[in-house]
């Protein structure tokens, strides 16, 4: 019996390891990362999408990035006589967290955003001018506005305070499934009102003046955003951001940044234009069939496609932007046609005509920033002094008056146009483009779960459009797709996390 009962414990006991290590063997099957991942776009979204899906999926797997134009999309530079400038997304706030840990982990370096005085005119006369000195601006605002700059300053650090909160979320690795579930994760209720509501009727409710609103408010909305104070309340305490201190820029140009994360994600860069997505049914070489992604896209003459496990959309999905087509899904890709604004960038070197501003001498006028209030009649957002992206080719002050200057406008500006803002020019270099959405609330996001494994970054823009908003959109988007595919479902869309995380060590 005894050498039986040893013979049965025996059996038993590789029974036991056998079937543990099939079990090992099934869950390491389970887990395996996916074998490709496509990227569409090579903007924040998408090269901070790639970065942060090496981390989470690890060094095996292979991520293409495809990108039809530069690496770096709206965040683009234009050259003036040999030197290049922001034409695009410029400036980047202090409590931008994901964009501070790039430059950090990237090894870049920072430059302190375009200083100067800055006035504001409202078609007739500059309703504001700023001073050199600190105390006289106190009083000037104090003066025309009472106390609802410091209001408004409030107003917007208590919604900063509370978006901060994502950057934790993301720290412990949790993700969203929508735009909305995020913003209700980090501001509740609150939040998706600032999302439904135009920025000037939230602002009237809460007391502010509509001299305040025209005059200290719609002109931030008018250059970051080209719009008025009709936007949602949401994208436009983002942009009322722009005005706080402490304001900086990449050195060499922050699509630097871009091209940085696509190299440190060791991501495929594949120059072409992505024509079709198509789910397909592909038998690996494990022998199982399974559900992937085919994107055809188009490389200079050729025609190309690839199979992918995962794919992320960092483009916006607009025809006029991105003419991308979703072949043969069930349910169908929704489909968008959110309007975006176009904005017209103008750089040009010459001496401005200061007395279209004001009746001062030119060498008193002293300003290197006019803003515009939404009842001017002028035919541009805004114009002011810029400096070149590499600090070491700032200009000498300038002896003869000229200066590079940056226009913001609806439309491009015929040479008539520019000249009444000019006395003499030597240069004008000017970029059209689609900069970010015309928000009119009530504001709805895209999705970002278009499909079982097909993710769209870019629907956040929606929200607000900023270079902050997308790393976050792009983290998010690569914690999402790496929950999905492990069925860690208690890493998505979770309750309470603001209180959870709180009472964490």
């Amino acid at each position: 019996m005894g050498r039986a009962s040893v013979e049965l414990e025996s059996w038993l006991l590789t029974l036991w390891l056998l079937l543990c290590s099939w079990g090992c063997l099934a869950s390491a099957e389970l887990r395996a990362p996916p074998d490709k991942i496509a990227i569409i776009g090579a903007g924040i979204g998408g090269t901070s999408s790639a970065y942060y899906l090496r981390q989470k999926f690890g060094k095996d797997v292979k991520i293409d990035v495809f990108e039809r134009q530069e690496v770096g999309g709206r965040l683009a530079t234009l050259n003036v006589e040999g030197q290049d400038f922001e034409a695009g997304g410029s400036i980047i706030h202090p409590l931008n967290l994901h964009m501070k840990r790039f430059v950090k982990d990237l090894g870049l370096s920072t430059v302190p955003a375009s200083g100067g005085l800055v006035g504001v005119y409202n078609g007739e006369t500059l309703v504001f001018e700023e001073s050199s000195w600190f105390i006289i601006n106190m009083i000037k605002l104090v003066w025309h506005y009472g106390f609802q700059t410091l209001r408004m300053h409030m107003w917007v650090e208590d919604i900063l305070d509370k978006f901060m909160r994502i950057y934790r979320y993301q720290s412990h690795d949790y993700a969203f499934s929508s735009v909305e579930k995020l913003l209700h994760a980090v501001g509740g209720d609150d939040f998706l009102g600032l999302l439904n509501h135009t920025l000037h009727e939230t602002l009237q409710k809460a007391g502010f003046s509509e001299k305040f609103i025209n005059e200290m408010v719609a002109p931030i909305m008018k250059v970051n955003y080209g719009q008025s104070t009709d936007l949602s309340a949401f994208v436009g305490a983002v942009s009322m951001t722009g005005a706080d201190s402490g304001l900086w820029a990449v050195e060499g140009g922050n699509k630097v940044v871009c091209s940085r994360l696509l190299k440190a994600s060791k991501g495929n860069l594949i120059s072409g234009s992505v024509m079709f997505i198509e789910e397909k049914t592909r038998t690996k070489l494990t022998g199982n069939p399974t559900k992937m992604y085919e994107v055809v896209y188009q490389t200079g003459s050729e025609t190309l496609s690839d199979f992918y496990d995962i794919v992320l959309v960092a483009t916006p999905l607009n025809q006029k932007m991105s003419n991308i087509t979703f072949l043969n899904f069930d349910p169908p890709i929704e489909e968008f046609d959110q309007s975006y604004q176009q904005i017209v960038t103008t750089l040009i070197k010459g001496e401005l005509n200061s007395t279209v501003f004001s009746s001062r001498a030119k060498d008193q006028f002293g300003l290197s920033t006019v803003l515009v209030t939404d009842n001017s009649d002028l035919f541009i957002n805004s114009i002011a002094i810029v400096s070149p992206v590499r600090e070491e080719e700032n200009p000498l002050p300038s002896t003869d008056g000229t200066y590079v200057w940056k226009i913001f406008s609806p439309d491009v500006l015929s040479k008539k146009q520019i000249m009444k803002y000019f006395l003499s020019y030597d240069y004008a270099v000017k970029k059209a483009w689609r900069a970010y959405p015309l928000y009119k609330p009530p504001q709805k996001c895209p999705s970002i779960i278009l499909h079982d494994r097909l993710y769209y970054v870019n629907g956040i823009e929606f929200a607000a459009s900023a270079m902050e908003m997308s790393a976050i959109a792009g983290y998010n988007a690569a914690l999402l797709a790496y929950h999905r595919w492990n069925g860690n479902a208690d890493m998505i869309d979770q309750d309470g996390l603001y209180e959870k995380l709180k009472t964490e060590l």
